[in-house]
């Protein structure tokens, strides 16, 4: 019984020790968030993101730009962009550099949780906290800081024209012009005003008031331009007006769009990508006839959420129509990461596979939820889904070698060898493009082949023109044969003259060889190299040897 007993014991102790040798032959490279996936070289769609993880996680970005669209003859059409992401409302900006923003410092800037694309969103407190805002500022006006002027709009956001390249900058002609943002309302109420653009325009001598206006109407959204369409000839002007037909509701974010066809004279406002309201800059009001286009005034200046209580996200300005609004979190092309070449070491390692951690993740009532996932396919019930590619090379910079699809945790049947892997990720977004995949982690799991350790007890022995040469076996067992350097110096190995050729000599899989074809009188220095699965891949030198050739020497 005894017997028995000790035979297991012995039995699971050999198990477990080629388990442990196994598993050590295994190596692991791991790109994840915890190293701020420096590796990953190339993002097309995709951004970092905390909250999700532990650390951060790539997933598909949700910020628009509109460059390079074929919409819009591929042209980079922003004017104005701004995405409410640097997380401190005194540090918002326009990313084109067109603009100049005062904000508030009533003004709070949210996190991604309640945001609606981005990193972040606008809060803004409405017209009870402005004028509190405002009271304060008049008791302490030294509380203000530089650069956040904002004198009568407390509780919102001023955005000035910087210079003439501004579609909004004093006496400019405007023709096509989109304006779009995302909004989510606290309550509602008559008269909260969203937006307010005012200028004023000299004409014959005389002052015209300019103004557009974004208010909120019994729970929808009334826009009016005032003497904002002009003639050609620059002496008549148009007023404006559009109202939505669906209500805006409190509570859930709704996507406003509002844009100009200088060709038409069409103006139409869109919510959530659906028409709304349409009317034309004409003479005749209806399509045809002269077209009046906008002509700004002087002193011209926007002022966002006067008296509007909720959040903003990604207000925009494009100096064209846009034709496609896309009112999706996420675009439903998708997003791709590539990694940069990652160098396993050696020219004849073995990738086993890829392995990879992710999931689904959205955001809903400022809550994230994530459905986590560790290899696999990544295909989730709402269509999100990752698609894995790798390719190897041996060259860096050359990839012959096109892009193969695996799934995650899938041993790799051919063993692809390769120095060098280079690992790609495409991201889809849900079907309704409101939730995105994540990728948290991707491991690198190969065979290492390093090269064998060099033959020991390296001799020569001096002949007639001639040198033997003696080692002893590398104690690899994947050595495959010997390369035997020799040379006129220590420092140069890469000799001629030998009857077996120039150094090095392929000695094959043997512990000895006769090098003939010496000079007698010349001191010949030796080294040895063992090599693998390819003479290219060979190792460490032996130590070194020397011997002299002379005439009249005789082998022993």
């Amino acid at each position: 019984m005894k017997t028995n007993v000790y035979f297991i014991a012995i039995l699971y102790l050999l198990l477990a020790v080629s388990g442990s040798l196994y598993g050590n032959g295994e190596n692991t490279i791991r790109l994840s968030g915890d190293s701020l996936w420096r590796n990953v070289d190339h993002r097309f769609g995709i951004t970092e993101v905390s909250l999700v993880r532990p650390h951060p996680v790539l997933v598909l970005s949700s910020a628009r730009d509109y460059a390079g669209t074929a919409d819009n003859g591929g042209e980079y059409t922003l004017d104005l962009s701004i995405s409410f992401d640097e997380g401190n409302s005194l540090l918002f900006n326009d990313s084109s550099g067109h603009y100049r923003l005062h904000p508030s410092q009533t003004l709070v800037a949210v996190d991604r949780r309640h945001a609606r694309a981005g990193h972040g969103a606008v809060l803004f407190p409405g017209a009870s906290a402005a004028g509190m805002a405002a009271n304060h500022s008049a008791l302490a006006p030294e509380a203000d800081s530089p650069g956040t002027r904002n004198s009568g709009n407390a509780g919102s956001l001023v955005i000035e024209s910087r210079h003439s390249a501004a579609l909004f900058s004093p006496n400019n002609r405007i023709y096509d012009f989109s304006v779009e943002f995302w909004l989510h309302p606290l309550n509602m109420e008559n008269g909260e005003e969203v937006l307010l653009w005012t200028s004023i325009r000299p004409v014959q001598g005389n002052s015209s008031f300019q103004r557009i206006l974004c208010v909120s109407s019994r729970n929808r959204l009334q826009w009016t331009f005032l003497n904002f369409f002009i003639s050609p000839d620059g002496n008549r002007s148009l007023n404006i007006d559009l109202w939505g037909i669906s209500a805006v509701v409190p509570g859930t974010w709704s996507h406003h769009l509002i844009r100009f066809d200088s060709g038409t004279g069409l103006i139409e406002y869109l919510v959530n990508g659906v028409t709304e309201a349409i009317e034309y800059a004409t003479v005749t009001g209806h399509e045809g006839g002269e077209v009046f286009t906008p002509v700004t005034g002087e002193g011209g200046s926007f002022v966002l959420g006067g008296n509007f209580m909720g959040l903003m996200d990604e207000f925009k300005i494009h100096n064209a129509y846009i034709n496609s609004p896309m009112p999706r979190k996420y675009p439903l092309r998708g997003g791709r990461i590539e990694t940069a070449a990652i160098d396993l070491g050696e020219m004849t390692n073995t990738m086993v596979r890829i392995e990879a951690s992710g999931g689904r993740t959205s955001i809903q009532n400022a809550q994230i939820s994530s459905e986590y996932r560790r290899n696999g396919p990544f295909r989730f019930a709402d269509s999100s889904e990752m698609q894995f590619f790798f390719r190897t090379s041996h060259n860096p910079h050359l990839w012959d070698a096109p892009w193969q699809p695996i799934v995650p945790n899938t041993d790799l049947s051919a063993g692809p060898h390769g120095r060098f892997v280079q690992l790609a990720v495409d991201f889809y977004p849900s079907s309704n493009g409101e939730s995105s995949p994540y990728l948290e982690e991707l491991r690198i799991v190969y065979l290492p082949d390093p090269p064998p350790l060099p033959p020991g007890n390296l001799t020569a022995v001096a002949l007639d023109g001639a040198v033997q040469l003696h080692w002893r076996n590398s104690p690899n067992l994947n050595t495959q044969g010997y390369l035997v350097f020799y040379g006129t110096s220590n420092d140069n190995f890469f000799g001629e003259g030998a009857v077996l050729g120039a150094s090095p000599i392929d000695a094959g899989n043997r512990n000895s060889i006769l090098i003939e074809g010496l000079q007698n009188g010349v001191l010949y220095y030796f080294r040895v190299a063992a090599y693998g699965n390819s003479t290219l891949h060979a190792g460490e030198f032996s130590r070194e040897v020397r011997a002299r050739p002379l005439q009249g020497l005789a082998g022993q």
